[in-house]
């Protein structure tokens, strides 16, 4: 006769397989991008880092170059990516991929955890003063309640 053990609950993975991660080049967001990264790397998933091109109708209205400087901030990103990534070859294996969303912060980091199918969002919390008042990215996210978010100082 065996012994029968006690049904535990198993989702049908060992964690997350796709992690998002919102940069765009502040000090704050570069240490969420390092703290996911370390996080892919522990649970063998794809690490989505996600640039916000920001779309500014009054700036673009009156003649400033707004596309075409957004696209080279996302340029920059990637390059520093692929720079700080062949330095670590070998070492520091992690699977990558850059992708960039138009709108808002919030939204956009919305839609690409959405259309990536997240099962987790790191991003930097705030650095400005304002959103202790109107409320800054990662707390919308958190508020969102759509996925597990962690929010790296």
């Amino acid at each position: 006769m065996t012994e029968q053990q006690p049904h535990q609950f198993e989702r049908g993975t060992d964690g997350p397989k796709v992690i998002v991660v919102g940069l765009d080049g502040s000090e704050s967001s570069l240490r969420a991008a390092s703290y996911a990264g370390g996080l892919a790397r522990r649970q063998h998933a794809l690490l989505a880092i996600v640039y916000v091109q920001p779309v500014m109708a009054a700036g673009a209205a009156m003649g400033a170059p707004v596309a075409e400087t957004t696209g080279e901030i996302a340029e920059g990103l990637v390059e520093e990516i692929r720079t700080a990534a062949e330095r670590v070859k070998g070492i520091w294996d992690v699977r990558w991929e850059f992708h960039t969303f138009h709108g808002d912060p919030f939204s956009g980091l919305v839609s690409a955890a959405d259309q990536l199918k997240a099962d987790a969002v790191v991003v930097g919390a705030s650095e400005s003063a304002g959103h202790r008042f109107v409320g800054s990215v990662a707390v919308r996210l958190v508020k969102a309640g759509r996925w597990p978010v962690t929010v790296v100082p």
